[in-house]
């Protein structure tokens, strides 16, 4: 079987406790409304899309080589290209 990769390297920012628990209450405010949601789209005006955070990172893998090589911090560290490269995909490329 084949690995699973994204098809463009974005890492998105679902794993903070903010994103997660303002997803909740909007779900909340959804299932609450006692009213009809008429069009499909039509739940969005029960609860502000501007509370929701939702980054969206986006970097090559060009980029990260490049910023490992201008960077004198995460030479300090002591990571290899290697371990860059691999980290790059853990957040960008992999599923």
């Amino acid at each position: 079987m084949s690995n699973s990769v994204k098809k463009s390297p974005v890492w998105t920012d679902h794993r903070t406790p903010g994103t997660c628990w303002n997803k909740r209450q909007a779900s909340k405010a959804v299932r609450r409304f006692t009213g009809d949601v008429n069009n499909g789209k039509w739940y969005r005006k029960l609860f502000c899309s501007w509370n929701i955070c939702d980054y969206r990172f986006y970097k090559t893998k060009q980029q990260a080589i490049h910023e490992w090589e201008t960077s004198r911090w995460l030479r300090e560290r002591l990571l290899t290209q290697a371990e860059i490269i691999k980290d790059w995909e853990k957040f960008y490329r992999r599923k």
